[in-house]
């Protein structure tokens, strides 16, 4: 069996669709494009420039300076003496190990908890809901300094000071991350969870296998903010732990200030880095589910 050409049949091929040239003027004018790219440059400058300093800082040598009219910004003679140091001075180990199981144990609830919370508060059929909902929204006003008094005596009437459960308990769920949820299950179709329905599919299968794999981009919003707000916090490890042996990393850090060890800005600049190392990797791994979470509307409410 042979095959006839568009030139053999005689039809004309279809033309090549022309390949179209790049023009900096197709992105706006040249005056708004200088303006845009400025703004962009200001940004990243407050926001990369801190961590750059600090992460040049802590590679400086003894003899240089790190503030002053002498200091530099590149190091002179890069070193790892500032975090060789760090780990001397203070067990890092187990203050990381502390944060991991914080970090660990915050995540499993707030996953757990805030997908089966926005998955009911997506539903409109049981009465409350949108009680439960303003509800939420008036506990985001509250700041922690304003409850914080509370939850301290509230985890000290439960025996849990200077434990790690006490330092994640306050935490277990947050509203913010229930409203992320909530938003991305009623992103659904309704009209696709009916047809389950009438597939006779239950509602912990509609839950399984219809509204989580859709929320995927939203659980990684949430895991991320989770994972942040548990490894950097401070103020409440600090309130609740007391012995050596249970400091997370940002609380066992700070004793690198202490006058019992000395102050140095280029180990304190070094436990600092090695504390931004995990949230770097973390958002390295998914940054592409946390941008499909947002970009998907996960943050609208």
């Amino acid at each position: 069996m042979t095959t006839s050409t568009p030139a053999a049949t005689g039809t004309p091929a279809a033309p090549r669709p022309a390949r179209r040239r790049f023009r900096w003027r197709d992105y706006g004018r040249p005056r708004e494009l200088v303006v845009r790219y400025l703004l962009l440059l200001f940004v990243l400058a407050i926001t990369v420039g801190p961590l750059l300093w600090q992460f040049l800082t802590s590679l400086k040598s003894t003899t240089e300076d790190v503030f002053g009219a002498d200091a530099s910004l590149l190091p002179q003679h890069p070193t790892l003496r500032a975090y060789e140091q760090v780990f001397d001075q203070v067990p890092v180990a187990t203050y990381i190990g502390n944060s991991m199981i914080v970090v660990v144990l915050s995540l499993v609830s707030q996953l757990l908890f805030s997908t089966m919370a926005g998955y009911m508060l997506s539903k409109p059929a049981w009465r409350g809901a949108k009680g439960v909902w303003l509800l939420l929204i008036a506990s985001m006003m509250f700041p922690f300094e304003a409850i914080m008094v509370s939850l301290f005596l509230s985890v000290r009437d439960l025996g849990l000071v200077d434990s790690l459960v006490g330092v994640w308990l306050p935490g277990f769920v947050g509203a913010i991350n229930v409203l992320v949820m909530r938003a991305a299950f009623l992103a659904v179709p309704r009209e696709i969870e009916d047809s389950a329905m009438l597939d006779g599919a239950g509602e912990w299968q509609r839950f399984r296998y219809l509204y989580l794999p859709s929320a995927l981009g939203s659980m990684s919003v949430v895991a991320i903010n989770t994972f942040i707000a548990a490894w950097d916090d401070f103020l409440w490890p600090l309130i609740v732990l007391r012995s050596e042996e249970n400091l997370t990393l940002t609380l066992g850090l700070a004793r690198l200030q202490t006058s019992s060890f000395g102050y140095d800005q280029r180990v304190v600049m070094a436990g600092s880095v090695i504390s931004l190392i995990p949230v770097l990797v973390l958002f390295v791994i998914t940054q592409r589910w946390f941008y499909k979470g947002v970009a998907s509307g996960a943050v609208k409410f």
